[in-house]
């Protein structure tokens, strides 16, 4: 099952870190940590292989493969041996890869995105694309009569103004280009009334949103511990620290707003109840594509007697996220193939912020996640 992958922000450190990643497993020279669709209970014949994924995508930046994994090296991301190895290979890479389209009006946009991302899917023969997101973090997109239902919306993205966010856009095109569509970031992406209509109309499924890697993955695996023990969290306080074009691009406060936003739902979710206290974020440029974040967890026991907790997270971002869009591109596209439509609420386990009415503590996503596998092998 040839599949592609096509990035949105395909420059940047998770998309590049995905592509070279992909490219060395397939040469057996690193073993697939991170990867959940290796482990046993995932597999399935319905899955396509990491050597059927082949890679393209959009970026607003020019800068070359090459340079971009010499700084992905040097920052201490990518292993230098893997990275030397499929050198190589970067050239045709590099060669799928397309500046973002500029038009006068977001129809004109959308079509020209469809178009590159047909042109790729013809010209390599594939049997389906997977559009993920992993660009910069926006902010909360400004609501819009027209995105209500998708016949105002085509009618106002005909108008010279700005309609749609860039993660719905590409939501938009993605769907017109008969594309699935993830959004690995806590931006608008397929939020909007009109793009879940095209999304049924057109047969197609979605994901998303936010990728879960550090803090918040610890938070779904404590809440639950909590939450089974009868213990009252009556807070749950967090400091993250980031750098990077992802921290760069989160000192805006309002990405910054939409991105802490995503991180706390898991806590209301799972707990039954919200308990005080936020997650902060600060961009720290000295400590690159890494992050540390600080939990202090306040809780009462039997009798009322109070305690607490503290735990710390050191981990690489694009790291932790690049084997997830591996996953997720994998197990959307084996989606498609067996006719799935609409939101895949069964892939909660990757998301801060998973569409849908779903559990939030990761055992149980992970159950829904192996019996959602186990159906696709079923429909294989």
């Amino acid at each position: 099952m040839t599949t592609g992958v096509w990035l949105i922000g395909a420059r940047g450190s998770v998309a590049v870190t995905s592509m070279v990643g992909a490219t060395a497993l397939r040469a057996g020279l690193a073993e697939p940590l991170g990867c959940v669709t290796e482990l046993p209970a995932l597999a399935s014949r319905a899955v396509p292989g990491l050597g059927e994924l082949v890679f393209g995508g959009h970026d607003i930046s020019d800068i070359t493969l090459e340079k971009k994994v010499e700084d992905l090296v040097a920052a201490g991301v990518l292993p230098a041996g893997p990275a030397a190895a499929v050198a190589d290979q970067l050239p045709a890479l590099q060669r799928e890869l397309r500046p973002v389209p500029t038009a006068a009006t977001q129809l004109e946009v959308a079509r020209l995105i469809a178009e590159d991302i047909d042109d790729f899917r013809r010209r390599r023969g594939l049997e389906r694309v997977v559009v993920v997101n992993v660009s910069s973090t926006e902010p909360a997109a400004a609501p819009h009569p027209a995105h209500s239902d998708l016949a105002s919306l085509e009618e106002a993205l005909a108008s010279s103004g700005v309609v749609l966010p860039p993660s719905s856009l590409y939501a938009y095109a993605a769907f017109t280009a008969g594309c699935a569509y993830v959004d690995f970031t806590p931006s608008t992406g397929t939020r909007l009334p009109a793009l879940r209509e095209l999304a049924s109309q057109t047969g197609l499924p979605y994901a998303g949103h936010d990728g879960k890697t550090g803090e918040t993955l610890v938070k779904s695996v404590l809440a639950p511990m909590f939450a089974m023990r009868n213990l009252r969290v009556r807070t749950w306080a967090g400091t993250n620290l980031l750098g990077g074009g992802d921290g760069a691009n989160l000192a805006d406060p309002a990405a910054n707003a939409a991105k802490a936003g995503s991180k706390q739902r898991v806590l209301a979710e799972t707990l039954g109840y919200q308990p005080q206290g936020s997650s902060h974020i600060e961009y720290v440029d000295d400590i690159g594509d890494f992050k540390t974040a600080w939990d202090l967890i306040t809780f009462s026991g039997f009798l009322g007697t109070r305690m607490r907790m503290e735990f710390s997270w050191h981990g690489c971002d694009s790291a932790l996220a690049a084997p997830l869009i591996l996953d997720l591109a994998r197990l959307t596209a084996a989606a498609h193939a067996a006719g799935r439509s609409g939101p895949l609420t069964d892939l909660a386990f990757f998301f801060k912020d998973p569409i849908g009415e779903v559990p939030h503590a990761l055992p149980d996503q992970w159950a829904r996640l192996v019996n959602f596998v186990r159906g696709l092998d079923g429909a294989a």
